[in-house]
């Protein structure tokens, strides 16, 4: 067992492709580095692309005839569909939006009905404790008449008294100064 490396195939292959990929740039190098090389590719170039320009005419001419889609036709067709499906995906998010919107619309006037139905018993018992203060009102004024009446009464009455009151002290007046003369009187 010397210091030898045993024998291996890919490392040869590898060397052989280096070598080989080496000689074909040089080849190709050579080829392209002409230019009369260069002038026949650009010629050949040109005549290739005018034969696959009169071959795609002919192709969707033939194609227009038979009524059979042509590759630009597919391309068409697909980015149609495209744009179908992204105004497709607008729409239903539109919808979406106008969903959540009219849930909370909805939600809005629920809560404003509730809030109505509140005002409106509310106000029903407002009128009906209006009604009561009407009523209670009329009372007091009936009260307040009556209260008048009294008060007039008992002014009539006070005035009464005090003349009442005049008449007793005179009366009492007229019996103090009565024996006096009746014991003169008694005499005769």
């Amino acid at each position: 067992m010397s210091g030898k490396k045993p024998y291996d195939p890919y490392e040869s292959l590898h060397k052989f492709s280096l070598l080989w990929e080496k000689q074909v740039n040089d080849f190709i190098y050579l080829w392209t580095n002409n230019k009369e090389f260069v002038k026949m590719s650009h010629l050949g170039t040109e005549l290739h692309s005018r034969s696959l320009e009169t071959f795609k005419k002919n192709q969707e001419a033939i194609a227009s005839m038979l009524n059979l889609p042509t590759k630009n036709d597919v391309t068409n067709v697909a980015s149609l569909t495209l744009q179908a499906e992204e105004k497709v995906e607008a729409l239903e998010e539109q919808i979406w939006e106008l969903q959540d919107s009219v849930k909370s619309q909805s939600k809005e006037i629920e809560s404003v009905v509730e809030v109505s139905k509140e005002i409106i018993k509310l106000t029903k018992q407002l009128k009906t404790e209006l009604v009561k203060t009407k009523k209670e009102l009329a009372d007091n004024k009936d009260l307040h008449a009556e209260l008048q009446e009294l008060k007039f009464e008992l002014l009539k009455l006070n005035d009464f008294k005090e003349e009442f009151e005049t008449i007793k002290g005179l009366i009492k007046q007229d019996r103090a100064a009565e024996p006096v003369l009746t014991g003169t009187g008694s005499g005769n």
